[in-house]
């Protein structure tokens, strides 16, 4: 015999077979009311439930997500970030309206009528067997609410969603327990706020105040009848009754919760029908989610913030746990990001480096001190769409932060070479012979007690400076303005491979891949990769005369949870001694004048001042400029971060370079970035130090175009390091004849050779410091 009938649908013996079941669990549900306990203890025996304990409290106060909220050290917005769109409000600032037709269309004796409608659960019986199906639920909004807070603890998972929405007999009766003890803990007007910030109202919108942002673009307390009335029928079916994808379904949906509203008595049937002939009204504010959005060109910072988040301890013990409380959100994160210096480093990168150029760039500001990160930015935008050359990459920080691999940072490693060995007791005044090409210096004590040794004859590792004319003997001095290779490396000879990776370590310097500095001496050219962030901290401890501070981002977090907030924890910048005061004000004294008439004068501060260096690594694929007032620290690095394109016969901004130098590309990126960041700042200077005078050189080194020959065009053509990154040293707008450093004179007749004055230098020799 056919089970259906002639017109379709069940069977009279199925229809009775459904009437039977709803019944049984209509009987369970009267059971549980008269009495809970025994009706409990019963199903409990057979697996269905558990037993009526204590109502667990996320169903008194629902753990709801919500946004999180970044903001400036100014307190100005960042980001807004959100795993669900939703921000939590009191019943009080909702609309009487949305309350009046969200209870008229789901639940219209909620008032009335306990956990469970039983009037409401007849009439669902009633009507679902007259059609033969499920015409009509009978879940009051507090069995309602108790729903969503399963879904909205799976989160994401597929499988806990379809857990949590199962239609079975044991989660719809574990769900009206629930529902029975919920009633008895909280009120009606509790139990209806949490519902309306807790549903699902399409468009990304969780809660009824995202909705209405994000369908009116006003506050859920400002909402009119009939769009209290749209948002209302939305929840039955947020994808059936869409109104941006289906206007006219979302009409048909509003109206008859109006005539529900009329019906009920909460407004008139002539204010229904008015309400009914307006158009839906819709002003669409598009979801703003995630750190694409954020403002003053700081999505790297925003995701740098939330990787801290989700790999620091303090914020939780495991990474899903940290995840979890991240995805909650509710977070009102200050960061130490100052605005000023943000603007500023955005507007100096846009300036010098486009978005389409071959190459990018990646700038960060610190604060000496204190740790605090001022300042992250970069050329290439927060975006995915690698086209328009956007990248989630962030070029400033470790890879275990976001980041990539690092970059070689050339000759800008030099002056920690040169910290480890004043620290180790060398005079700033040493003198080495330097001379232009040599074998790596064998054997050389490493940190494990061991050595590192060179091969032999033709298997010999060798190194050379950048030019021929480059030949010593150089004191400290000269050599950390011309990035003297073979000095560097005869220095680290003398002292040791291990006091220079100490003092690494000790100054936070660190690769950015993670792996542990190579014990090798070609470190003291600056061969293992660094991140921007960490060459900028490694230089505010000199700034800081000494004080190494570890970075940090976070300055406050406040997390709301319901109707209550409180301060977590945050990670504190710890600060220890990295060197002496007098090593630190050493290395502040040498490179003060790299940056007012050296390598870098092109990045010089003329109104304050400032220390820095330049650094290009071998075949040029990156270029630095790592610079510092007493009160700030910036790094600035340009190449390929895919390490392919070599920056010669390259445009850069509109700007044509046969080579790229670290004093003429990221030294005027950093000149700019740093000028606005500390305008209106205060102006301390260093406590210089005397550099003694042991031993006059003969004044040669590099000349400006590299060949010796000193034409003296101070146009930073040179190749004065030795590995491609400086471009000589004086000669600029004196034409060479006076040495940058105010720490001691120069004797007559010092410098061979002498310039006709100007920018020109076109002395014998005398170029061979510009």
């Amino acid at each position: 015999m056919p089970n259906k009938r002639s017109g379709g649908g069940l069977s009279a013996t199925q229809q009775a077979a459904k009437f039977l079941g709803v019944s049984v669990l209509a009987g369970a549900v009267m059971a549980g009311i008269a009495l809970p306990a025994v009706g409990a203890l019963g199903l409990a025996a057979k697996g269905s439930v558990e037993g009526f304990d204590e109502l667990p409290a996320n169903l008194k106060q629902p753990p709801l997500s919500q946004r999180t909220t970044i903001l400036d050290s100014k307190g100005d917005s960042i980001a807004t970030v959100y795993s669900r769109d939703r921000t939590v409000v009191d019943l009080k600032e909702i609309s009487p309206y949305m309350q009046q037709a969200i209870i008229a269309i789901e639940d219209a004796r909620f008032y009335q009528h306990g956990a469970v409608d039983l009037k409401g659960v007849l009439r669902a019986l009633n009507r679902n067997a007259r059609e033969g199906g499920v015409a009509q639920g009978a879940s009051t909004l507090t069995q309602q609410l108790v729903k969503n807070v399963a879904v909205e603890e799976a989160g994401d998972d597929p499988t806990l969603v379809a857990q949590a929405t199962q239609q079975t007999l044991g989660r719809k009766i574990n769900e009206l327990k629930k529902a029975i003890q919920l009633e008895e803990e909280l009120s009606k007007k509790k139990i209806l706020e949490n519902y309306l910030n807790i549903t699902f109202f399409g468009q990304q919108a969780y809660g009824v105040e995202a909705a209405s942002q994000r369908y009116f673009s006003k506050s859920a307390k400002d909402l009119d009848v009939e769009e209290a009335a749209l948002l209302a029928g939305i929840v039955q079916s947020p994808s059936r009754y869409d109104p941006v994808n289906d206007p006219q379904e979302a009409t048909k949906r509003r109206n008859t919760v109006l005539q529900r509203m009329a019906d009920v008595g909460d407004i008139s049937q002539t204010d229904a029908d008015k309400a009914k002939e307006k158009p839906l009204g819709l002003d669409i504010s598009k979801p703003k989610n995630g750190c694409i959005t954020a403002v003053k060109g700081a999505g790297f910072f925003c995701d740098y913030v939330r990787e801290i988040f989700l790999n620091d301890p303090i914020f939780g013990k495991t990474k899903e746990k940290r995840a979890k409380i991240w995805n909650q959100g509710g977070l009102t994160i200050r960061t130490t990001m100052d605005p000023q210096a943000q603007k500023s480093v955005q507007a100096s990168v846009k300036a010098h480096v486009r978005q389409k150029d071959e190459v990018a760039t990646a700038a960060t500001i610190v604060e000496p001190g204190t740790g605090k990160i001022l300042a992250m930015g970069q050329s290439r935008p927060y975006g995915l769409d690698t086209k328009k050359n956007e990248t989630s990459i962030n070029l400033s920080v470790d890879e275990s932060m976001g980041g990539g691999a690092g970059y070689q940072p050339g000759s800008t490693f030099k002056p920690i070479v040169a910290a480890a060995a004043i620290e180790d007791g060398m005079s700033p005044g040493k003198i080495y012979s330097a001379p232009y090409e040599m074998a790596y210096p064998s054997p050389i004590s490493t940190c494990d007690g061991g050595t590192w040794r060179n091969g032999t004859g033709s298997n010999a590792a060798k190194l050379e400076n950048e030019s021929a004319s480059e030949v010593g003997p150089y004191s400290m001095q000269k050599a950390t303005a011309l990035s003297v290779n073979t000095y560097f490396v005869q220095m680290i000879a003398d002292i040791g491979i291990c006091p220079v990776t100490k003092m690494a370590k000790q100054m936070g310097v660190e690769r950015a891949d993670g792996r542990k500095i190579d014990q090798a001496p070609s470190i003291a050219l600056g061969t293992q990769e660094m991140s921007p962030l960490t060459m900028a901290n490694a230089y505010a401890t000199f700034a800081a005369r000494g004080m190494y501070c570890t970075p940090v981002a976070i300055d406050s977090i406040t997390q709301r949870i319901g109707d209550k907030s409180k301060s977590l924890e945050v990670p504190k910048s710890t600060c220890s001694r990295a060197m002496s005061e007098k090593t630190a004000d050493t290395i502040n004294t040498l490179l003060e004048g790299v940056v007012e008439d050296g390598t870098g004068r092109e990045a010089g501060l003329s109104s304050r001042p400032s220390a820095g260096k330049t650094g290009t690594t071998d075949f040029r694929y990156a270029a630095w400029f790592v610079g510092y007032t007493p009160n700030m620290a910036g790094a600035v690095w340009v190449g390929d971060p895919a390490h392919k394109r070599r920056m010669v016969n390259i445009t850069i901004g509109g700007e044509w370079h046969d080579k790229v130098f670290g004093g003429k590309v990221p030294g005027p990126i950093w000149r700019d970035m740093m000028s606005g960041a500390l305008e209106g700042k205060p102006t301390p200077s260093f406590n210089r130090v005397f550099i003694p005078d042991e031993r006059p050189d003969r004044g040669r080194g590099d000349d400006d175009d590299g060949n010796g020959n000193g034409n003296g065009n101070g146009d930073d053509n040179g190749n004065g390091d030795g590995d491609g990154d400086d471009d000589g040293f004086v000669g600029g707008t004196d034409g060479g004849t006076t040495f940058p450093n105010p720490g001691f004179s120069i004797p007559e007749n010092w410098i061979q050779g002498q310039s006709n004055g100007g920018n020109n230098g076109n002395g014998n020799g005398g170029g061979g410091f510009g």
